[in-house]
């Protein structure tokens, strides 16, 4: 007599056991597939690093917030022409994004409009957010944690784009900005707020300092930027400058961590 996994009456192997897969005891085992998935596909692709952008899923081409949209569709693209330029650096500052609509999908298709690959790190959320349609295929993922669909966003970064956006937006955004002042990040990244006016309304950074909530220098942790041409400047100089100069010491340069030593 068959049971349910197809067996003659036989338990099933552990690892093809989909009752125990998906029970509470096996948890950890998920969460350990969310990371060794991803990195498995990262190496294939030589994936070496990425400029990841934060916003709104509810920022469309069309509305009143739509210049938003299209700026980081531009800026995107922008960057995605300029990596694709640098000599001996194949796949470098990937544009990534979290896999959605609004600015998500907006990364994701100018960087797919100058001929990059481009990453969606998607998480299954109740109201059903789908991947969208210009995500790299190969790079297209589907997380059930959030904090694995998190590492992966800050693990690989070198840079942060951060438009306009809600709850989520805000939590990605202060999670790597706490991980740059405490120095936990093992690389240097470059963090731009798009939308000035937008930020400063919503964050006052100035009154965290007042009250001794942050230290000042840590307001040096990111920079403004208002259109795109602003924002590549700004990307470009740090990411050359930290990424792609040789290091001023007589010491031996570091050499860029691969995904295939990464390291938990």
């Amino acid at each position: 007599m068959m049971d349910h996994n197809g067996h003659n009456g036989e338990r099933p192997v552990a690892y093809r056991n989909t009752s125990f897969l998906d029970s509470p005891d096996a948890r950890a085992l998920r969460i350990l597939s969310e990371y060794l998935e991803p990195l498995a596909h990262f190496r294939d692709q030589n994936i070496q690093d990425t400029i990841v952008f934060f916003g709104s899923a509810r920022l469309h081409e069309e509305g009143s917030m739509a210049p938003y949209y299209q700026d980081a569709r531009t800026l995107a693209r922008l960057l995605t022409e300029w990596s694709g330029q640098l000599e001996n650096h194949t796949n470098r500052f990937v544009i990534c994004s979290g896999g959605g609509p609004g600015i998500m999908e907006a990364a994701n298709r100018g960087a797919s409009e100058a001929g990059g690959k481009t990453i969606g790190l998607n998480i299954g959320l109740p109201f059903e957010q789908r991947p969208n349609p210009y995500i790299t295929p190969e790079l297209s993922f589907e997380f059930h944690y959030f904090f694995m669909r998190k590492f992966w966003f800050a693990y690989l970064a070198k840079a942060l784009v951060v438009f306009p956006g809600g709850f989520g937006t805000l939590d990605e955004m202060t999670e790597i900005l706490t991980l740059a002042q405490t120095r936990k990040l093992e690389s240097k990244i470059t963090v731009v707020l798009y939308g000035s006016k937008f930020w400063k309304e919503i964050l006052n950074f100035d009154a965290l300092v007042r009250h001794g909530m942050i230290a000042p220098e840590d307001l040096n942790l990111f920079q403004y930027a208002d259109d795109p041409e602003t924002a590549l400047a700004i990307l470009k100089d740090n990411l050359t400058r930290h990424y792609l100069q040789p290091e001023p010491s007589a010491a031996p340069a570091q050499e860029t961590p691969e995904i295939a030593k990464s390291r938990v």
